[in-house]
Parts: structure tokens; C-alpha cells; sequence
């Protein structure tokens, strides 16, 4: 884990990308689309359909490392207003076990309009907690420290005529 200070306080990064604050036992995700994979199914482009499994794993593996109590979403966790309702038994099972474990707290996102705590833990459009607002996207103006999901930071480099992208934490 790579440890970072922001707003005063410490935070670790996860190797999965996900923000570990110790003074709050928090776990910080963002941007999950859950069932992405279903959605683009459903408009003809096959991708492999086991993301929401391997991304709950990720979260998963990032509590038990950390040994997160809480673990805050920061929108856009499921691809579509619809995404809960295709969650495959053995991935739906995962998410009920996780939000069981943990205190849960779904940031709604521009991807979850409609979104229900069916699969466990509270809603929140937006959550202040130690002195930070916790929310999707970030809020022209805001003086106070926050943390936000939206962007999908990534890192695009060009090594001898190939472009490679990956996934970043910023």
C-alpha cells in the first residue's frame, strides 16, 4: 500500500485503487459499474461477463487487507439504473455477504438515478465525515476538502508505436 496525506489526514492506496483512511476505518471506492458487462451484452458487444465478480473480489481483498469497518462508494456503482436486477446469483450473493460485513454507504452517481439500497447499506447523494465531503463528482466552488469518483483518471503511454492505457489513481 502507498501511503498519501491529504486534508490532514492519512490515507493509504490500495493496489486495487482503493483509498484507505485509518483514522476511520474507511474504505473509499469509486466508479464500479457493476453488470457493465451485462449492459454492453444487451446492446450486442460481448465483453467478458464475470466484472462484477472480479470487481467485488477487489473490494473484498481491499477490506480484508485493511480491515475496513466502513466502506464508502463514490457513485457510479452499477453501470445502469437496471444493474442490480441482472446481478448473477454467485456476484448478488458476494455483494449481500459484503454489505452484511461492513457498514456500507452507496454515494449516488450519474450511473444510479434510481438506485435502491436493495443490495444492502444506506444512500447518500453525499457524505461529510471528519472534515471531508465524500461525493461523485467534484462541486465547482467547494472550499472544503472532498473526494470525489467520476473522472476515470488513467495513464496513456506511447513504447514503440504502441499506445498503452491503464487505470490510475490521481
Amino acid at each position: 500500500m502507498v501511503p498519501l496525506s491529504f486534508a490532514g489526514e492519512e490515507w493509504l492506496l490500495t493496489e486495487g485503487r482503493a483509498l484507505y483512511w485509518p483514522r476511520e476505518r474507511a474504505l473509499l471506492v469509486a466508479d464500479l459499474h457493476l453488470e457493465k458487462g451485462s449492459f454492453f451484452a444487451r446492446h450486442g458487444q460481448l465483453i467478458p461477463p464475470y466484472d462484477s465478480r472480479e470487481t467485488l473480489e477487489r473490494v473484498a481483498l481491499a477490506i480484508r487487507e485493511t480491515g475496513a469497518r466502513r466502506v464508502i462508494t463514490l457513485g457510479d456503482n452499477f453501470h445502469d439504473s437496471a444493474g442490480s436486477t441482472r446481478l448473477e446469483e454467485h456476484a448478488a450473493g458476494m455483494l449481500h455477504a459484503l454489505t452484511r460485513t461492513v457498514d456500507w454507504v452507496w454515494i449516488t452517481g450519474n450511473h444510479d438515478p434510481e438506485m435502491e439500497a436493495r443490495c444492502g447499506g444506506t444512500l447518500a447523494e453525499e457524505l461529510e465525515l471528519g472534515g471531508l465531503i465524500l461525493r461523485h463528482r467534484a462541486k465547482a466552488g467547494e472550499i472544503r476538502p472532498e473526494l470525489s469518483g467520476h473522472y476515470h483518471p488513467r495513464l496513456q503511454l506511447k513504447v514503440r508505436q504502441r499506445h498503452i492505457r491503464r487505470p490510475c489513481a490521481v
